[in-house]
């Protein structure tokens, strides 16, 4: 008692008047990450996704070329819902069966699989960076809720397919289809749309023209899929 009377500093009231202060400043801090947060996601219903953090980071020099949904072929929308989330339509943002295979699968060792729906993936494409951690997945999921609530479907997938990586330094489906095919992305046949999803899960590593192995299967079973997602409507949510 003596001792703390000498050193007011170590007090129980000195200590708790400090943590209440580092209190305070993180509920200010929280609120502002929160009001901010719905701002971006507010403005970005309505503008063009100019740059992301993806971008910013790639060593290579930037091609990209923001393109209206009403400009991509219907095709390529029903090869990134058959490549890399057939639920799209169906779920609020999350997977949860998807996650749980993934999280099965990587249980068993081997290449790391994830579970992100295009909801997330567009998330973290747009407000994060890549690579894991719980820190940046928190953040996903909380930037997932509020797209599915704010944007909808039909522009969560117009900005996917904008931001997303389609090759080494090439961003969107309109640079990736001039890159590849010398046309724009409203004149994409099935087979050149599905060459282009199945590259997006590892963009840096695959190749669109003259692929083989495994891009080239998944390539050709995606786009044995594109007339399924669209005679079964599971791209409806796009075109409502």
């Amino acid at each position: 008692m003596l001792e703390d009377l000498k050193n007011p500093r170590t007090t129980p009231g000195r200590r708790s008047g400090i943590i209440g202060r580092i209190g305070w400043v993180l509920a200010r801090l929280i609120a502002a990450f929160l009001f901010i947060s719905v701002v971006q996601v507010v403005i970005y219903k309505f503008v063009p996704v100019p740059i992301t953090l993806t971008m910013l980071m790639d060593d290579h020099s930037i091609t990209k070329d923001w393109t209206p949904l009403g400009d991509i072929d219907r095709d390529m929308v029903a090869a990134v819902i058959s490549g890399e989330d057939g639920k799209f339509c169906q779920h609020n943002g999350f997977d949860q069966e998807a996650m749980m295979e993934a999280f099965r699968r990587n249980q068993k060792g081997g290449r790391i699989r994830g579970g992100s729906t295009i909801s997330q993936q567009t998330a973290k494409n747009v407000f994060l960076w890549q690579g894991g951690g719980y820190f940046r997945k928190g953040l996903e999921a909380w930037y997932t809720v509020l797209i599915e609530t704010i944007w909808g479907k039909r522009r969560i997938m117009e900005v996917y397919l904008n931001v997303a990586e389609t090759g080494i330094g090439t961003y969107g489906v309109e640079a990736g289809a001039q890159r590849y095919y010398g046309k724009s992305a409203r004149k994409l046949s099935p087979v050149e749309a599905a060459r282009i999803a199945a590259v997006l899960p590892l963009p840096k590593e695959r190749e669109v023209n003259g692929a083989g192995g495994f891009t080239r299967r998944h390539g050709n079973s995606i786009a044995r899929q594109v007339s399924v997602v669209k005679n079964e409507a599971l791209d409806a949510c796009v075109y409502r």
